[in-house]
């Protein structure tokens, strides 16, 4: 009797049960150049990540699954990636492996709308690859400062254009995975209220829960906030705590041995050190390293003379950890009560701003 019911029902109205049985997300991709071998398909069920593998022939594969909701789907092969938004409808993939992560994907509306987004960014992306390579190879300073400050006001318009179009679309899951992708490291306050902007149905999805609570760890670091003590060894194995620096203003520098863009930023940070160390500011370098040989070496070898400390732990040190700190460089300015008066700032920017504080 019960399967008579569902089976009128479903003729009449398609009950939900029977409608996601009958919907399922499916994948044809055929991409030139690609070997043979496998395809890696990643997506979310819940608050639970899938990996799902998937074999290639001739440059060709396919994938069937149920997707709980519309989702940023992300694949790989051959060592490159592509993400694609969907739904429980099929999709197909066309495009070669040296540019993977432009293939053309067709029968996704959601898809559709996030290229759009991307080809609003254009013009922005093209000026910023432009501007890397003075600010990593050129040794004119007054020229990578320029080109600091250059790439400094387009991620301001990025965050701009961002803003706009969550606001206009406040109910498609690509503003709701703009507003993630924001929340890997920035400001508390202006992710909160784009969060708030995100209609309720997606707030209260699974990839909306995990924002909230992202945002509530960078609710501790918001602006104005005091940092929490914390105790730490130093390389020699002595315990250092934060609030043996109170009283001057404070770098806290995040970086590692192993990161190649901390470890082209220490000398900004040492002619910082250099410039104000008499001023009452400091700088306490914490490490998510975990071989103390190798960032002890790196120490060393960057000529950096202020305090260092480490738990030795890798992303999982305590304090990065309380923080949420998934990045790094990344930094802290501490006032000499210790509450918080900047992040993040690099380069040219650490310069004026202790300028302005300090002198």
């Amino acid at each position: 009797m019960k399967k008579t019911i569902c089976w009128v029902a479903c003729t009449l109205t398609m009950c939900s049960a029977c409608q996601n049985s009958l919907n399922r997300a499916s994948i044809d991709a055929e991409i030139a150049g690609l070997s043979d071998s496998v395809a890696y398909v990643s997506w979310s069920l819940g608050d639970f990540p899938v990996i799902d593998t998937v074999p290639v022939k001739e440059g060709k594969f396919s994938w069937k699954g149920t997707l709980p909701d519309p989702q940023k789907i992300l694949i790989r092969a051959d060592q490159q990636y592509l993400e694609v938004y969907m739904e429980n409808k099929p999709v197909t993939i066309t495009g070669t492996i040296d540019s993977f992560y432009f293939s053309k994907v067709s029968g996704s509306a959601i898809h559709d709308e996030w290229v759009a987004f991307n080809n609003s960014l254009k013009d922005l992306d093209a000026v910023q690859r432009s501007l890397f390579p003075k600010i990593i190879n050129s040794t004119n300073e007054a020229e990578k400062a320029v080109a600091e400050k250059q790439l400094d006001s387009l991620g301001k318009s990025r965050i701009g254009k961002i803003k706009e179009y969550v606001h206009s679309h406040p109910s498609s899951i690509v503003s709701l995975n703009l507003v993630r992708d924001m929340a890997l490291d920035g400001e508390w306050a202006e992710l909160d209220s784009l969060y708030r902007a995100l209609d309720p149905s997606l707030q209260q999805s699974a990839v909306g829960q995990r924002v909230a609570k992202r945002l509530d760890v960078l609710k501790r670091s918001a602006v104005g906030q005091s940092i929490q003590d914390f105790t730490q060894n130093d390389v020699n194995g002595k315990p250092v705590r934060l609030s043996d620096f109170k009283g001057k203003y404070l770098f806290i520098d995040f970086w590692a041995s192993w990161c190649g863009p901390c470890r082209a930023e220490n000398p900004n940070v040492v002619k910082a050190y250099s410039s104000f160390k008499d001023k009452r500011f400091d700088i306490l370098g914490v490490s998510l390293d975990t071989d103390a040989d190798k960032w002890k070496k790196a120490i060393e070898e960057d000529g950096l003379p202020w305090t260092h400390v480490s738990d030795l732990k890798g992303f999982r040190n305590e304090i990065a950890s309380y923080y949420g700190i998934q990045a790094i460089p990344f930094s802290f300015l501490l006032d000499p009560e210790g509450r918080i008066i900047a992040k993040g700032l690099r380069g040219a920017q650490l310069q004026e701003k202790l300028a302005e504080i300090l002198q």
